[in-house]
């Protein structure tokens, strides 16, 4: 256990660090944010980001690319917003339950064409392309078509995109990639999804 001398001293080294990186932050621009990896939490990570931008007073669109057959507590509740939201649910379920490439590949595309109108207007402050890493890793949608899109989006528009398996030239050009590591899950054990937890 260190004193509080000591603990003080350590303090005031790292705000000072911290403050020189805030003072160094000038620009701002729109991100483009990666959430993958095996663990449980990307979607519920791009939809508190979602809230946030709707605290703000702005709107966001939303296009889930797998869990369309699925309805979601979120998207009754984000409906709730009005006008400000865009919630699309464009997919037939789990690529493990379809089986079919070929409708997988069509509902991808068309949900990608509904992404890029989104990322044209300006009026979205924020869209999210919920288990599109998905689409992009099974190749419904080409990455090489994706990228030239999403760098053409209006300058302070943010682009989410959730799910695993995110493809390398993604996260080369994002400017926010978070990995979602699994380290225990209830599923494991025989637990079900849960009303408030998974849905």
């Amino acid at each position: 256990m260190t004193d509080q001398g000591e603990h003080t001293a350590r303090m005031q080294r790292l705000k000072a660090s911290v403050d020189r990186r805030i003072e160094a932050a000038q620009d701002e621009k729109g991100l483009l944010i990666v959430y993958t990896g095996a663990g449980k939490g990307k979607t519920t990570a791009a939809l508190g980001m979602a809230l946030r931008v709707l605290g703000h007073g702005m709107k966001v669109a939303i296009v889930q690319f797998i869990k369309g057959a699925i309805d979601t507590a979120e998207e009754r509740i984000l409906k709730s917003f009005g006008d400000r939201v865009t919630f699309l649910r464009m997919g037939e379920g789990y690529t493990w339950e379809t089986q079919d490439r070929e409708r997988d590949t069509s509902h991808a595309q068309a949900a990608w064409a509904k992404a890029c109108e989104f990322m044209r207007d300006p009026s979205y402050a924020m869209v999210i392309l919920d288990e599109f890493n998905i689409a992009l890793h099974h190749g419904y949608v080409a990455v090489s078509e994706v990228l030239p899109r999403v760098q053409q989006r209006p300058a302070m528009q943010h682009v989410v995109i959730t799910g695993r398996g995110a493809p390398e030239e993604l996260i080369e050009a994002a400017d926010l990639v978070t990995e979602m590591k699994q380290v225990k899950h209830p599923f494991r054990k025989g637990i079900k999804a849960q009303a408030g937890v998974e849905f």
